[in-house]
């Protein structure tokens, strides 16, 4: 306590333990700080409310957060007589500070509610806002996985939107896992517990996708889903997020933030998870398909090859070899057949020779009778005018030799 005490007096500049301030003079100096605020707009919803003849009192509490601030009007002149609790409004205000008793009071000068054009408007101009910011663009929405590990669900408890979605969902595919977190889905204390629950979702590594979802109801009891703050946290998650918000007609702005939009719970559903029923069918069909090809290109490489056999290459992988073997024996036989012919030819040509050579030989003239004379210098002697009587003389007959002497 000392120290807090200390740190208190060394913080103000203009009291102190010694000089103090009058009670009078902080009554003063917070009616004077108060009264710089003037007039002011605040939206709320009215969670008290009494009418007196000539005044009003009342509360109203904030549409977020759990603060309230006490209210009364002294002319309820531009008070609506209907307003009663549970209203959402918006109220001019003059906050005022009575020093001689230390109150705080809030004096409501005129009160509107919020009408139903009001909100439309609101909304669309929060819609237009975050298209020119880009958050509904489709290029920053992100892909739903083919098969989530683990689905994350935000819905009221027990309601027929969680009914429906863990119903559809698991029929399509039994194995599938939810992570369910209920919050309240309508009312001024749903939009914090819904960003409470995206933001815990999206941390979360098992969950690969965030289904919010809310059955049908009125523009009012789905307008919390059009909340910028909720719809600025759904933006801002790094896991996929469904919008399956009422039905078909409804369109809140998480619709158009959100990275894919449900027309209802159901079909949030059929979107998270593929059917296993259907998955199986085309499974098979693929498998049949895939068979049925194998089974052609098998059937035609089969074909090639009883075609390819069939040729004479391959239906006798040594034709080839014996053609050239019979073209070789068949040139082996015409050159052996040729070269006979030229050999019987020159054998028949040398035969011929042989005999004319033979019948042109001096043996065959010595055969026949006549004889080779010639002297002893071997000269033959074909004049016998020319030998003289006395010359020696060699004779050749056709066997044998002999000398003579000429007479």
């Amino acid at each position: 306590m000392n120290e807090i005490n200390t740190d208190a007096s060394a913080a103000s500049k203009v009291s102190s333990e010694q000089q103090p301030w009058p009670v009078s003079r902080l009554a003063a100096t917070l009616k004077d700080w108060i009264d710089r605020l003037g007039y002011l707009w605040v939206e709320g919803e009215i969670s008290q409310i009494r009418f007196n003849p000539t005044s009003m009192f009342g509360a109203l509490r904030d549409l977020q957060i759990e603060n309230s601030i006490e209210i009364h009007a002294w002319d309820v002149a531009r008070i609506p007589k209907d307003l009663k609790q549970g209203d959402r409004v918006v109220a001019l205000i003059k906050p005022a500070f009575w020093g001689k008793n230390g109150k705080l009071t809030m004096q409501v000068v005129e009160i509107r509610k919020v009408g139903l054009g009001e909100l439309l408007e609101r909304i669309e101009r929060l819609r237009a806002q975050l298209t020119a910011e880009g958050l509904t663009a489709e290029s920053r929405k992100q892909p739903l996985p083919f098969l989530p590990n683990k689905i994350g669900l935000i819905t009221g408890a027990n309601s027929d939107a969680e009914k429906d979605v863990l119903k559809n969902t698991l029929l399509r595919w039994p194995d599938a896992q939810f992570r369910v977190i209920n919050t309240l889905v309508q009312g001024d204390k749903a939009a914090p517990e819904v960003i409470a629950a995206i933001k815990e979702l999206d941390n979360d590594p098992d969950v690969d996708v965030i289904i919010i979802a809310r059955g049908g109801g009125s523009f009012l009891d789905l307008v919390v889903f059009s909340d910028e703050a909720l719809v600025r946290a759904a933006a801002a998650a790094k896991t996929p997020i469904i919008s399956a918000i009422g039905h078909e007609n409804d369109r809140p702005v998480l619709d158009d933030v959100a990275d894919l939009r449900a027309s209802t719970p159901t079909d949030a559903a059929k979107r998270v998870v593929p059917d296993v029923a259907e998955e199986r069918s085309n499974l098979q069909r693929s498998l049949g398909q895939i068979f049925n090809r194998v089974y052609q290109y098998v059937s035609t490489q089969t074909d090639l090859i009883v075609q390819l056999r069939s040729r004479p290459v391959l239906a006798n992988p040594y034709q080839f070899i014996e053609d050239h073997a019979a073209d070789l024996n068949r040139d082996r036989d015409r050159s052996r057949e040729l070269l006979g012919n030229y050999l019987h030819l020159q054998e028949v040509k040398l035969s011929h020779l042989r005999n004319l050579v033979t019948s042109l030989s001096p043996q065959k003239t010595l055969d026949r009778g006549y004889s080779v004379i010639r002297d002893t210098n071997g000269h033959v002697l074909q004049d016998a005018a020319k030998v003289k009587p006395g010359t020696k003389l060699n004779i050749r007959l056709a066997k044998g030799d002999f000398t003579a002497t000429a007479d």
